[in-house]
């Protein structure tokens, strides 16, 4: 691709440009250690790094090229642009060839059921013979291939050279407000935006719950000009949503309580199992849904409409949801010898562990415990909403370690501690060591009782723990195989 191709898709977002030379770019990049010669540099001013510091490094690498937000002049072309995370959406875009006309994409929104709706409908899809990628945060799955991913929205270069990549007829692209606000989906063309629910998460970057909402509502701007919306107006700011969207004259197919909605909920049944029916196309359907919760409830929901604007036929959905197995470190089950449940899930805001806890209570658990802790740098003013939701639904409560993200130990233990005593209701106590606080819960389990464990879901430790495991799962996997172990030798 050739700089004048660049500077002619950046129109309207350059500032301005200087050595007029025309290079034949071989390749982008954000990063300048994978500088290759020929290729251009993108400097991207990011919370730790400014990439504007390795425009010298870049240079000397190779680079033909570079963009940037500052005044500068250098020995090879430079294109000083208003923002450069934009400016890299639309050249990546350009580069790739706009692989996300070459599919159907899917992109989902929501504070919480973003990776669960995308692996339903995945499993939908695939169940009718569609082949699917996703792009989200448990995994990068690209023509059946496994990626670990860096974020649950990659940077606006590995967006669009994953989509590039797949030779699968849908993509579906888990998009997180970080991602929004920060154009990592710029250059892509959606043809559904799912939008789940909003809740109070993230207020330490955004600074209101409502720029929280008007980030979400980004997405939008990049459908297709036959694309549609599914809103879950299950909320307000379903409500709100649907009602901004209508006025912009994009299609919006919602689901509710109502008849007014294209998916109506009705008779919701949890005890032991989770049924319930929807009314859609004016044809009543009966559901059956292997993973408890009313959360799933709206999360089949979900998918089950978009399935159906896409074209596969209800019956086809309903057989599917029957065999769904579920979302890695998603209300993942773990028996335990004595009759207890574990479950591990990612369940980070007040909301989501409301839902968890409420879960457990409709299945029946005689008891509810509940391990979880917080993430260093993050959100702070949500802590006391989450122990105050633990306390009023679970019996007994276990405040640990999340990752620190370099805050002191000392620091974490102090708050955790603090929060117990102000919120908890009694019912709480502190283990720092997240493996030994597990472990506690799976020592004392006891028949029908429900122990969550919530917060990390799939992800690894970051921090080193007493038990050797790197996840929450692999803990209780241990925990588990000792037991075993202590029963054939005793």
């Amino acid at each position: 691709m050739r700089l004048s191709k660049v500077l002619e898709v950046l129109e309207g977002c350059i500032k301005t440009y200087s050595n007029h030379n025309n290079p034949d770019l071989k390749g982008i990049q954000m990063d300048s250690r994978k500088i290759k010669p020929g290729d251009l540099f993108v400097a991207i001013t990011g919370f730790q790094m400014d990439g504007h510091k390795f425009i010298d490094e870049a240079i000397e690498k190779g680079a033909a090229a570079v963009i940037g937000e500052r005044g500068l002049k250098l020995e090879v072309p430079y294109v000083q642009v208003n923002e450069s995370r934009l400016a890299l959406g639309k050249i990546a875009s350009e580069f790739f060839n706009h692989p996300s006309r070459n599919h159907k994409v899917i992109g989902v929104t929501g504070t919480n059921g973003k990776t669960s709706v995308s692996y339903i409908l995945r499993h939908i899809l695939e169940q009718a013979g569609k082949s699917c990628s996703i792009i989200g945060t448990v995994s990068y799955i690209i023509n059946n291939e496994v990626y670990k991913p860096s974020n649950t929205t990659p940077d606006a270069l590995q967006i669009q050279e994953l989509i590039a990549k797949s030779n699968d007829e849908f993509v579906i692209l888990e998009v997180s407000s970080h991602a929004l606000k920060q154009s990592r989906i710029e250059g892509l063309e959606l043809d559904y935006g799912l939008f789940t629910n909003l809740s109070h998460d993230h207020l330490d970057y955004h600074p209101t719950i409502e720029d929280y909402f008007e980030a979400k509502t980004l997405m939008y701007n990049y459908l297709k000009a036959d694309g549609a919306a599914v809103v879950s107006q299950l909320s307000e700011w379903g409500d709100k949503l649907a009602g901004l969207l209508a006025n912009r004259n994009i299609p919006v197919y919602s689901i509710g309580y109502d008849n007014q909605h294209d998916l109506k909920i009705e008779n919701i049944t949890l005890n032991g199992q989770t049924k319930f029916d929807i009314i859609f196309g004016k044809r009543k359907y009966s559901l059956t849904y292997p993973s408890p919760g009313l959360h799933n409830v709206y999360n089949a929901a979900m998918a089950f409409l978009t399935a159906a604007k896409i074209g596969i036929k209800p019956e086809v959905i309903i057989s599917s949801l029957k065999t769904f197995s579920g979302v890695p470190g998603r209300f993942e089950m773990i028996s335990h010898p004595e009759g207890a449940t574990f479950i591990v899930d990612y369940a980070h805001t007040r909301d989501a562990i409301e839902f968890c806890l409420q879960a457990a209570k409709e299945h029946q658990a005689a008891t509810i415990k509940h391990i979880f802790g917080f993430r260093g740098e993050r959100d702070k003013s949500k802590r006391e909403h989450m122990v105050k939701a633990s306390a009023g639904l679970s019996d007994e409560f276990i405040l640990t370690f999340d990752d620190l993200n370099g805050v002191e130990d000392e620091e974490m233990l102090n708050e955790l501690n603090e929060l117990n005593e102000k919120f908890g209701m009694k019912k709480g106590k502190v283990i720092t060591d997240r493996t030994l606080a597990i472990q506690f819960a799976w020592e004392n389990a006891k028949k029908g009782e429900w122990v969550l464990i919530t917060g990390k879901g799939p992800e690894e430790y970051q921090t080193m723990y007493e038990l050797p495991a790197r996840t929450d799962i692999e803990t209780l996997q241990y925990l588990k195989k000792m037991q075993n172990k202590e029963k054939v030798i005793g």
